[in-house]
């Protein structure tokens, strides 16, 4: 459990004024949301679209017994510890390396166009294995998040797995320095975000800011067949760099892969001989759990412990996840992110499925994609076979672009589009999926089909 008294932080973040009284002030949490407080907490108000000062009233009520404060001091709160600083937001990050180091556990920092959560969690179990972990929950990988998942970690720490997301130029760069990795992962340059970062050139730029803060014998594990990444990391001393993916030149790499509905069986040359489970459908995941084995390696776990793990590991909700459909079909959940190299190889995978009803597809749009949305939308359709697809339902206005380049080779009865309202598009699937159909559904988060697949669960079918 988190446990600072309020002078050790008023001192952690640089204070203009640190009472001695403080030292009897004892914190075990810390919290910006005024509304999710609890006893003991230290209230940290930011200030973006609203002024996180405004709800100091409610934080105090919710257990509040401390708080950062950059306003004017004539406005804040008599009756608790004011730490005022410059930036609450800078104060959040300072305490958070402040406590970080004084803890002490090895590191891990992971980022990616794709795959960082799942990695993240594949990580997590093969180094709890030997280890006890603490790794980034939800979604909680940028400038707030990181440091609020430093501050939850308890004090027998020994690592930490932290998720470091990105939109612009820059925003790895301060997650590392704060962080300090001992171990950066980076999981593969796909196209989220081009429409801020220009090219694939510029994502790879972003996501190698992960080593701003490596520490000196630091390691960085990238996929071997990404020059974009190979290239970029010629800065660091060759020992520090371990590569991984299909091919035998990676310092891990993949043997035999077997993809089935609910679960991947791989061999690996960490482990030759022996076949490693992954409770989880997609080829592609094979290089998310070579990456986290390649963590493992480096600190030191034995090979079998860590396969054991992975074998059981849970999976981050919405993240390719089969639910029970109406009708008794099967929904693969994959709405939560998308760009289109992952998008491809979720359909390429979903396509080589074996199953005694049909293959449908849904698919929204794919944001942040800038100057380029049309062009990489229509290169969706090398993954999308006549042969191995049933029916194409294609939503949102970017979408249409693919729907007008697949009209001649899906024909009107098997490839539709629809845009605004999703009633409709939901009416028409209701109708359309028959029992043993798997149905994929994958899109950019902001589409919104998780409101799509919760209407054609099981559970909320009428």
């Amino acid at each position: 459990m988190f446990s600072l008294t309020v002078k050790e932080i008023a001192q952690a973040v640089h204070a203009h004024k640190i009472e001695d009284t403080w030292e009897m002030i004892e914190i075990n949490n810390v919290g910006f949301d005024s509304r999710k407080l609890s006893a003991h907490s230290l209230f940290v108000p930011l200030v973006s679209e609203n002024d996180g000062h405004s709800f100091i009233a409610q934080a105090i009520d919710q257990g509040a017994v401390a708080t950062f404060w950059s306003n004017p001091l004539e406005d804040a709160p008599t009756d608790i510890p004011v730490i005022q600083v410059a930036d609450t937001l800078r104060a959040l990050q300072d305490l958070a390396e402040y406590y970080l180091n004084k803890i002490h556990p090895k590191v891990i920092g992971i980022t990616g166009s794709n795959g960082k959560t799942t990695t993240k969690d594949m990580t997590e179990a093969v180094v709890s294995s030997q280890y006890r972990v603490h790794k980034t929950q939800g979604n909680f990988n940028n400038h707030i998040g990181l440091p609020i998942t430093i501050l939850e970690m308890p004090q027998d720490t020994e690592v930490i797995i932290l998720e470091m997301g990105m939109n612009h130029a820059g925003e790895i760069k301060v997650l590392s320095n704060l962080a300090k990795p001992d171990i950066a992962i980076i999981t593969m340059i796909g196209e989220s975000h081009i429409e801020y970062l220009g090219s694939r050139e510029g994502i790879a730029d972003a996501k190698m800011e992960i080593i701003s803060g490596l520490k000196e014998t630091g390691i960085l594990i990238i996929p071997g067949n990404e020059p974009l990444l190979i290239d970029r990391a010629n800065i660091l001393k060759h020992e520090q760099v371990k590569t991984f993916g299909p091919l035998p030149t990676n310092d891990s790499y993949s043997l035999e892969i077997v993809s089935g509905m609910k679960e991947t069986i791989f061999e690996t040359n960490l482990s030759p001989g022996s076949f490693i489970k992954l409770p989880v459908t997609g080829t592609y995941n094979v290089d998310n759990a070579l990456a986290a084995l390649s963590s493992a390696m480096v600190l030191g776990i034995p090979i079998d412990k860590a396969v054991q793990k992975l074998a059981t590991f849970q999976l981050t909700e919405n993240r390719t996840e089969w639910l029970d459909g109406i009708h008794g079909s099967a929904l693969l959940n994959d709405a939560y992110n998308a760009n289109p190299t992952a998008m491809k190889a979720v359909l390429t995978n979903f396509s080589q499925l074996k199953n005694s009803g049909r293959k449908i597809v849904v698919l929204g749009d794919m944001l942040e994609l800038g100057e380029q949305t049309d062009e990489l939308h229509l290169s969706i359709q090398d993954a999308l076979s006549i042969d191995e697809v049933d029916q194409v339902i294609l939503y949102g206005t970017h979408m249409k672009v693919l729907y007008e380049a697949l009209k001649t080779v899906f024909g009107k009865e098997r490839l539709h589009h629809f845009d605004g309202d999703k009633d409709p598009m939901i009416a028409f699937l209701k109708n359309l999926i028959q029992p043993k159909d798997y149905v994929l559904l994958k899109a950019s988060f902001g589409t919104d089909l998780l409101s799509v697949i919760r209407a054609l669960q099981v559970t909320t079918a009428n």
